[in-house]
C-alpha cells in the first residue's frame, strides 16, 4: 500500500536492502499497518458463517462414512456416496437456517447458542436418518452407527471450530493491544548518542525503534547497527514514512537537534501527526533513581540553552555535611534548590513554606526519592520573626537560601501592601536572622524586574536587594557584628514555574484554547528552573559576598512564539486547532525586560554564565530606616505614602501602572 500522491520510483529506493537483524521496516511495516487498521469488533458476515458451517458439517459426514467403512468392513457406492454428501449438505441447510446458529456473535457465546447447535444437528442426523430409511430401506441396524458417528462429529467439529474462532479473536485482540501500547519510532541523526538509543530501548514495553531518520539523501540505504536508515525533505515524504512503515513518533537524542529542527522536522511531525520525543539527559540521581529513557518533548527542551558546567565538586564540599535552610520551599525555586542541594551529602535540609499542601506535596516526594536524607519541613511565614527565631534557634542552619516571595506582578500590583511585607520585610526578616545565629551564607534569590522596576513587584525586591547588601557591606566594615556573607542571584523568567505562562497555555490549550497573549511583540528572558537552581548554587560558591550576579539569560524569546511552539507540540495547528488572542499589557508590565548581563552593566566573575551587577550602594542605617517605614506603613495600608518612598528610594522606579505613577509624581515625566 503505497501513497499515490508521491512519485513511486524515488521514494521506491527507500524499500531497498531488505531485512536487517530480523528488524525489516517492509515486511513489519505492512503486518503493523494492516493490524493499526484492522478493525477487530466488526462482524463477519452471517452467510460466511453458515457457509463455513455446512462446509464442517459436509466434511463430518464424510469423515463418519469413512470411519462407518473401516469399522464394519463395508462399502457404499460412489452413487451413495453422493447421496450422502448432498444429503447432509441439504439437511444442514434446512437445521441452520431453521434455527438461525449462524446469526449468533461466535465470540459471546453462551449455552444457549450450544443448546441450538445440538438441535440443529441433531435435526440433521434425523433427516439424514429419513434419507438412509428411503435409500437403504434401513434392513442393515448397524447403519445407526452411521447417524450416531455423524451426529457426534458433526457437533464436535462444530464446538471445536467455534472454540478456535474465539481463540484466534483473543489472540489477535492481544496482539493489537501490544502493537497499539508499543510506539515504532525512528531516531533522528546517527552520533553516538542517537546509536546509543538502540541499548537504551532494547527492552522498552513501549517504544520500538524502526530505524534512523536524517534529513537530505546523504545516508540513504545505509545501515547504522543493524537498522536501516531513512531521510526525509518534505512534509510528504515524512508523512510517506508514517503510513508506509507505521509510525508513531520520532525520537531526538540530543536537545541541539530538537531545537535546530523545531522550524522543518517538528512542524512536519506536527502536520504528520506524530509525536515528538527527546531522550533525556541524567540531570540528577537520587536515591538510585533514574529519569525515564524516553518522554516527549517539553517547551523547555526547545527554549533552553547548552548545558550549563558548574564545579559540582566544589559545591558538595561546600555544602556537604551542613544545615542548610531554604524558605519557600514548596515554590517553583525553592523546591527546585531542595531536590539538587539533596545530591550533596548534607547533615539536615530544612524546608521552610507557608503554603501547606505544596510542601507536604514535596515531602512525599522526598519520602520516596530521598529517604536517606535528613530533612525537616515547617510550615512558617518569613513575615514571623518569632517564627523565624524558633527555626534558626532549633536547627543552626549554617547556608541559608532565601526564595520566599510573592512574584506575580498584576497580583502584586493589586496588592502592593503585601507584596512589601513579604518580600521587603520578609527579607529583612530572614537576613536579620542570619546575622543573629551566626550564618555562614545567605543566598537571596532576586528577579530581572528589580533593574529599572516599573512595577511594585520589582520595585519591593529591588529594596530587598539594597536592605541585604547593605547589611552586608556593614558586617564587611565592622559596623554590624556577625559573619554571614550574603549573596543576592537575579534572573529572569523561569520555565514552568506556578504561575507562570507554561502551565497557564498549557492549560488553555487542554481545554481547546484560545491562548491568550498580553502583546504580540511582548518578549521575555528564559531559564529552566535546573539551570536557575545550578547557577544559584554555583554563585553561591564563588562569590565573595555582598555581591548582585546576575545570570546571562541568552536571548529574550517572544511569548506569542512560545505559544506556537507549545501548540505545535500538541500536534496542534495554530490558529486552525487553536487560537492565539491579544489581550493587551496588563497594569505594571513591560513589553521588553532589561537586559540583565553585559560588559555595560557588570563585571565578570570565573564563570562565563554569571556577571556581577555594577549598582549604588546604600548605607545600612538609611536601608533600615526605609525598610521599617515601609513595613509601619504597608501594616497600616498607608498605599500613598508608601509608593512615594519607595520611589524616593529607589528613583529608577518608574511606575506603569497609572495609579502609582500618580503617586509617585511620574505624571508629568510619563506624558
Amino acid at each position: 500500500m503505497t501513497n499515490s500522491k508521491l512519485p513511486p520510483p524515488r521514494l521506491g529506493e527507500w524499500d531497498k536492502g531488505g531485512d536487517t537483524k530480523g528488524n525489516s521496516m517492509g515486511n513489519s511495516g505492512f503486518l503493523n499497518m494492516i493490524l493499526k487498521r484492522l478493525r477487530l469488533e466488526n462482524y463477519f458476515s452471517a452467510w460466511l458463517i453458515l457457509g463455513f458451517d455446512m462446509a464442517v458439517s459436509a466434511c463430518s459426514s464424510l469423515v463418519s462414512l469413512l470411519l462407518y467403512n473401516l469399522l464394519v468392513s463395508r462399502s457404499f457406492g460412489i452413487g451413495f456416496l453422493t447421496w450422502w454428501i448432498i444429503g447432509s449438505v441439504i439437511a444442514s441447510g434446512i437445521m441452520f437456517l431453521s434455527l438461525h446458529t449462524y446469526r449468533a456473535i461466535i465470540r459471546y457465546s453462551t449455552l444457549r447458542e450450544i443448546g441450538d447447535l445440538v438441535a440443529a444437528v441433531f435435526g440433521k442426523t434425523v433427516l439424514m436418518g429419513i434419507m438412509l430409511i428411503l435409500l437403504s430401506g434401513a434392513r442393515d441396524i448397524q447403519q445407526l452407527w452411521l447417524l450416531l458417528f455423524d451426529f457426534l462429529l458433526t457437533f464436535g467439529t462444530l464446538v471445536l471450530l467455534r472454540i478456535g474462532m474465539v481463540t484466534a479473536y483473543n489472540i489477535l485482540r492481544r496482539r493489537m493491544n501490544i502493537r497499539h501500547s508499543v510506539q515504532r519510532i525512528l531516531i533522528y541523526g546517527t552520533g553516538d548518542k542517537s546509536v546509543s538509543q538502540i541499548v537504551r530501548l532494547q527492552n522498552s514495553k513501549h517504544y520500538k525503534v524502526a530505524g534512523f531518520l536524517t534529513y537530505g539523501k546523504r545516508q540513504k540505504g545505509h545501515i547504522l547497527s543493524g537498522y536501516k536508515v531513512y531521510y526525509f525533505e518534505t512534509e510528504k515524504e515524512l508523512c510517506w514514512l508514517r503510513d508506509r512503515y507505521g509510525i508513531d513518533g520520532v525520537l531526538f537524542a540530543y536537545y541541539t537537534d530538537a531545537q535546530a529542527e523545531q522550524e522543518r522536522l517538528l512542524r512536519y511531525c506536527t502536520e504528520c501527526r506524530l509525536q515528538t520525543l527527546i531522550a533525556p539527559t541524567i540531570d540528577r540521581i537520587c536515591d538510585g533513581q533514574i529519569p525515564k529513557p524516553v518522554r516527549k518533548i517539553h517547551i523547555e527542551d526547545l527554549l533552553g540553552r547548552p548545558e550549563i558546567n558548574i564545579s559540582l565538586e566544589e559545591i558538595k564540599a561546600g555544602f556537604a555535611g551542613k544545615t542548610i535552610l531554604v524558605t519557600g520551599a514548596a515554590g517553583s525555586i525553592g523546591s527546585e534548590l531542595c531536590r539538587q542541594l539533596a545530591q550533596f551529602g548534607l547533615r539536615e535540609l530544612v524546608m521552610y513554606d507557608n503554603a501547606e499542601t505544596p510542601l507536604h506535596n514535596l515531602r512525599l516526594e522526598f519520602d520516596d526519592r530521598c529517604p536517606e536524607l535528613k530533612y525537616t519541613p515547617v510550615i512558617g511565614d518569613v513575615r514571623m520573626p518569632s517564627r523565624l527565631n524558633y527555626v534558626f534557634r532549633e536547627y543552626r542552619p549554617q547556608i541559608v537560601f532565601h526564595a520566599a516571595a510573592y512574584k506575580h506582578v498584576p497580583l502584586m500590583e493589586e496588592n502592593p501592601c503585601e507584596a512589601v511585607l513579604v518580600n521587603v520585610a520578609g527579607s529583612r526578616n530572614v537576613a536579620d536572622k542570619c546575622i543573629e545565629y551566626d550564618v555562614e551564607r545567605m543566598v537571596m534569590i532576586s528577579t530581572d524586574k528589580a533593574v529599572n522596576p516599573t512595577n511594585i513587584m520589582g520595585c519591593t525586591k529591588r529594596l530587598a536587594e539594597i536592605y541585604v547588601q547593605s547589611l552586608g557591606l556593614a558586617v564587611a566594615a565592622g559596623k554590624v557584628q556577625g559573619r554571614t556573607r550574603f549573596v543576592t542571584t537575579r534572573f529572569g523568567n523561569v520555565l514552568g514555574s506556578n504561575g507562570s505562562v507554561i502551565p497557564r497555555f498549557k492549560e488553555q490549550i487542554e481545554h481547546g484554547g484560545p491562548v491568550t497573549v498580553t502583546h504580540p511583540e511582548i518578549m521575555r528572558f528564559f531559564m529552566t528552573i535546573p539551570e536557575a537552581c545550578r547557577l544559584v548554587m554555583e554563585a553561591a560558591t564563588i562569590s565573595a559576598g555582598n555581591e548582585i550576579c546576575v545570570f546571562d539569560m541568552g536571548e529574550p524569546v517572544k511569548i506569542a512564539h512560545l505559544a506556537e511552539m507549545m501548540i505545535r507540540l500538541c500536534n496542534l495547528e495554530v490558529g486552525k486547532d487553536i487560537k492565539i488572542e491579544y489581550t493587551g499589557l496588563r497594569p505594571g508590565e513591560k513589553l521588553y525586560e532589561e537586559v540583565l548581563a553585559n560588559e555595560e552593566n557588570t563585571l565578570p566573575t570565573s564563570h562565563d554564565r554569571i556577571r556581577i551587577a555594577k549598582v549604588r550602594e546604600y548605607a545600612y542605617d538609611n536601608a533600615k530606616s526605609v525598610v521599617n517605614e515601609l513595613e509601619s506603613l504597608s501594616r497600616a495600608v498607608n498605599i500613598p505614602d508608601m509608593v512615594r518612598l519607595m520611589k524616593h528610594t529607589v528613583p529608577e522606579y518608574i511606575p506603569e501602572n497609572p495609579r502609582f505613577r500618580e503617586m509617585a509624581g511620574e505624571q508629568e515625566e510619563k506624558a
